[in-house]
This record gives C-alpha cells, sequence and structure tokens, in this order.
C-alpha cells in the first residue's frame, strides 16, 4: 500500500464505509435501546442530548453493564495477575534464573498497563461494554516513550476494518474528530494545512476530522529499521484537503479488535444484543402500554352522570366538585373500568427479560456465582462447569484480543528498555503467555476434579493395601493443583529446595530417635554391666 496515494486510500475508505452501511442501522437500533450514550451511527447527535427516549424499561442496559463486568473479572480482574510467562518446558520454567526473570517482566507489564495514566481498567470495560452490543470493539495501544502505554477506545463508528487471508484484523482505517487546537498539538505545525492551523489560532475548538490509516506495509525493505520500512505503515491524513500530515510505522499492529462472534463472510462481529434484538423492542413496547395501562388504574378515567355535574370536574385531592344529587342512589361521579390487566402485561414482560437476561449470560453468572458451602472437589466440579460453559463464549477473546494486546506490550517495553536482561539460558528460547484468570483456570479444573476424584475412590483400596498409593506422584500432582488454584509460582520450592527441606527433616529425625534411644542403650549397659558383676562374683 502506497499511503501517499490518497486518491487511492480515500477510495477504498469510501468502498469500506460504503460496506459496513448495512451494519449501522442495526448498530443504532440496538444503541438506542441498549447503550443510548453510544448512538452516534446515523445522523449527528449533539452532545448532551437526550438519548435515552426510546428506552421504557432499563432490562437490557443493565444486563449489558452485568455483562461487562462478568467479563472482565473472568478474563482481566483488576487488581489480580491474569497472565503469566513460561517455556514450552516446564522444568526450564522452573529454573530460578528463569522464573525470577519471568516474574520480573511480569511485574513491569502490569505496572505499566495499570499506571494511573495508562487507562487501561476503564478502556477495557468500555470495550466489553461495545463486545456485548454491537459483537465489535476496538482500542488503540499508543506508545508513550519513557512512560509504557496509553490505552484509548475506540468507538464502532469511527471505525473500519479488513481482515487478511487467515481472517486476523489488520488492516483499520480509523475516522477522527478532533478539535483544531488538539491537531496542532498532535502534530508540526509544518506538516498540517493552512487552513488547520488557522482555526488552531483562531478558533481552536472548531472541530477537524482526521483519517488514521494502518495496514501492512507491503513495499518495505525489510533491512531497513526506520519508520516508513516497518511491518505495518501508518499515516494520519486530513479528510478534507486529504493533506498527508505524517508517516510512519509500527513493529507491532496498534490498533485491538475484539469480535465476539462471526457470521461467515462477515468481518464485524455479532453480539448478544443482536440474538435477542427483537425481544428488546417488544419488552420497550410492552412497558409502554404497561405504563399507561397502570395509569388507567390508579387513576382511571370518569364515568360522569348526563346534566348530574357542574362543571369543571376537580380530581385533585381535596378538590370539591358541584353535583346535583336530586336523591340519586348512585354517585354522579364514578371511575370507568375500561377491563385493563397490567399485571397480564407484567408477566409478559418478565419472559422478555429472562430471554434477555439469558443472552448476556447474566443468569449463568448469577447461578454460578450463588453456591452454597462446598467440599474442594465440589468447587472444583463447580469451576469445570463455569469453563465448560463459557469458554465457547469468551475464549475467542484470549487469541484475537489479549494475546494481540499482550504482544503489543511486550514489544513497547522491549523497544523502551524497560525490560530486564534475557538470562543466557534463555538465549534463543521461545516463550509462551499463559493465562491464568478464573476462567482460564476454571477451564483447566478438569485435571483437578479429576486427581480429587481418582484419590477419594483409592482411598478404599488404600487401606487394605497402602502400597497402591505409589503410583502417584504427589509432588506433581501438588503442583497442579496449585496451578489449578491459581497459586503463585514463586511461593512453590524448585526439586532442589523440596530436596534440601526433606534432607533437613530426615536428619533432625535421625537426630530425635538417637536422643530418644540414648536413655534405653544406657539402660542397657547398666544391666550388662551388672550382670557382669554377678557373673563374676
Amino acid at each position: 500500500m502506497d499511503f501517499q496515494d490518497t486518491d487511492a486510500i480515500f477510495k477504498r475508505y469510501e468502498r469500506m464505509k460504503s460496506k459496513r452501511g448495512t451494519w449501522e442501522s442495526t448498530w443504532e437500533e440496538i444503541a438506542e435501546r441498549v447503550l443510548p450514550r453510544s448512538s452516534e451511527f446515523t445522523g449527528n447527535r449533539t452532545p448532551g442530548d437526550k438519548r435515552t427516549d426510546k428506552m421504557y424499561d432499563a432490562t437490557s442496559a443493565l444486563a449489558l453493564e452485568r455483562f461487562a463486568a462478568a467479563v472482565e473479572s473472568l478474563l482481566t480482574p483488576r487488581g489480580a495477575r491474569w497472565h503469566t510467562l513460561r517455556t514450552s518446558d516446564p522444568d526450564l520454567s522452573r529454573v530460578p534464573e528463569v522464573a525470577a526473570w519471568f516474574d520480573a517482566v511480569e511485574n513491569a507489564l502490569f505496572h505499566y498497563r495499570y499506571a494511573p495514566r495508562a487507562n487501561f481498567a476503564s478502556q477495557m470495560h468500555e470495550g466489553y461494554l461495545s463486545l456485548g452490543a454491537f459483537g465489535t470493539g476496538g482500542m488503540f495501544v499508543d506508545e508513550k516513550f519513557d512512560e509504557g502505554f496509553r490505552y484509548r477506545a475506540v468507538h464502532l463508528s469511527d471505525m473500519f476494518i479488513a481482515e487478511n487471508e487467515h481472517g486476523i484484523i489488520d488492516t483499520v482505517y480509523r475516522k477522527m474528530d478532533c478539535t483544531a487546537r488538539q491537531v496542532a498539538l498532535m502534530f508540526n505545525d509544518e506538516d498540517i494545512s493552512k487552513e488547520v492551523l488557522d482555526k488552531a489560532n483562531d478558533n481552536p475548538d472548531e472541530r477537524v476530522e482526521l483519517l488514521h490509516v494502518v495496514a501492512p506495509r507491503t513495499d518495505r525493505d525489510v533491512s531497513m529499521s526506520d519508520r516508513i520500512n516497518m511491518e505495518f505503515g501508518s499515516a494520519y491524513y486530513e479528510t478534507k484537503t486529504k493533506n498527508v500530515i505524517e508517516e510512519g510505522g509500527y513493529e507491532d499492529f496498534p490498533y485491538i479488535i475484539s469480535r465476539y462472534v462471526t457470521g461467515p463472510r462477515e468481518t464485524y462481529g455479532r453480539s448478544p444484543a443482536m440474538l435477542v434484538l427483537p425481544d428488546i423492542k417488544m419488552l420497550q413496547a410492552m412497558s409502554r402500554v404497561v405504563i399507561r395501562a397502570g395509569e388507567k388504574v390508579v387513576d382511571p378515567p370518569l364515568l360522569i352522570a348526563d346534566d348530574g355535574v357542574i362543571l369543571p370536574v376537580n380530581t385533585r385531592a381535596g378538590g370539591a366538585t358541584f353535583a346535583r344529587l336530586d336523591g340519586r342512589t348512585q354517585a354522579p361521579i364514578q371511575p370507568l373500568n375500561t377491563g385493563g390487566r397490567p399485571d397480564i402485561g407484567e408477566d409478559m414482560m418478565e419472559r422478555r427479560r429472562r430471554t434477555i437476561n439469558d443472552a448476556f449470560l447474566v443468569t449463568l453468572f448469577q447461578i454460578l456465582v450463588d453456591s452454597p458451602a462446598m467440599t474442594a472437589t465440589e468447587v472444583l466440579q463447580r469451576a469445570q462447569e463455569k469453563g465448560a460453559l463459557l469458554a465457547p463464549t469468551v475464549g475467542r477473546q484470549q487469541s484475537e484480543t489479549l494475546g494481540p494486546l499482550i504482544e503489543r506490550e511486550l514489544g513497547i517495553l522491549a523497544r523502551q528498555g524497560l525490560l530486564p536482561e534475557v538470562p543466557e539460558i534463555l538465549q534463543g528460547q521461545e516463550y509462551q503467555v499463559e493465562y491464568v484468570s478464573p476462567l482460564s483456570r476454571a477451564m483447566k479444573s478438569e485435571e483437578g476434579v479429576g486427581i480429587l476424584r481418582t484419590l477419594e475412590m483409592v482411598q478404599p483400596i488404600a487401606a487394605v493395601d497402602p502400597s497402591v498409593m505409589d503410583n502417584f506422584n504427589f509432588d506433581e500432582i501438588t503442583r497442579v493443583l496449585a496451578d489449578v488454584n491459581g497459586v503463585p509460582q514463586s511461593i512453590l520450592n524448585d526439586q532442589e529446595q523440596i530436596q534440601q527441606v526433606r534432607q533437613g527433616r530426615a536428619q533432625q529425625q535421625q537426630l530425635q530417635q538417637a536422643v530418644q534411644a540414648a536413655p534405653q542403650a544406657a539402660d542397657a549397659a547398666l544391666k550388662i554391666s551388672q550382670i557382669s558383676q554377678a557373673a563374676q562374683q
């Protein structure tokens, strides 16, 4: 891709906008009823305007919030380590020098990721909200020199994406709505058009639209390491003038795109909200009807006898209405019973609410949380069930979102010299990310359940023949169970340390046995001496 060929760039931009147009009406429908503050897909919204006109029931909006919170707690919980780094060789990972290096790298990742200015947690939450509502979320991971990273969620209305031959997102066209002042702060004055520069001086708050394009650079010189020969090319354009403000590149793809599920030949993802959009719309319509029906029950229309009341009718508390009674047996003013049944409408709405909560996994999360006191085996079994139910739903996020995210972060820290030097034993070795989030542990808990069940079944046999326990390596069992339960590797002793502890324990036991045997030996020697003396006499 030639980033200086602005005509080709903007022609593709228009094609991508046209191709995405079929999605936007659906996204707008969802936004108006599920995430009103993100209603930006069709038409121009005024900042601060009311966006809840089509909402009469907040079930779907609350379900989305719970979905995002639950996914975050399962995949990227705040205040917890949700991934580690290890080699493919478990024994090598346990070498103290290697374990210490991995621990230092992990500390650096989590330190810079959750730094106050990085803004990771809040922007990741925005991504999960977009994932549940629209099926696609985006985040830009910016490189701040000597400061680590800065994260920024990208609204779906501003993002246009394309896949490579492997179905991986490798091209992003991002529309940026900035003020003229922001443009002047982001780029050099000599690169900005005179029109924008004048706006920055005269009216700095006036809006300016930019276009950021990131795509694989096919014409790069791999022997060069400058910005225009990196793996991914990048360029900023003024949309109005098509002026190229800045051209550069990235070693790693800076946009992290997540998709909930995808349909055949579809680039954008599909969401839980799309699945139950008819139910969401019906619930809103039913809520409007039930509200009106309830108003009629609480404050019913009046039936007034002909010529029985001197108008006007005062229906306020303590109000007086004058009427000719003339010995009437019935009141001249009566409530008009319309026969409305708001309770039936509530029952129908409740069924819709359950369907919506099921689609956003709220019901599942609640079932898995509300658990009584359980044994260790039951805890692992419940975790196994959770992992089996959620793995198809959120497992994709590990490969499509978290993997590229960590790769981008490691690349930034390495280029900034913020990682410790790689130990010699790891030179040329490949290492991998291992997820230790609650969901990952739940998915691996099947091993723990199998171990505990086997030990429980073997116990009656061991009571008859204790030698059957020789079939088990209890050191390895302990490590597997510790891994399943998320125990940090740093608090576990390696094999050398375990051997030293056991040798010390054996020596201590031998010493205690010697001390305990000393009085008995002295008594035996005394008795032998007495017997010898008696024999001599």
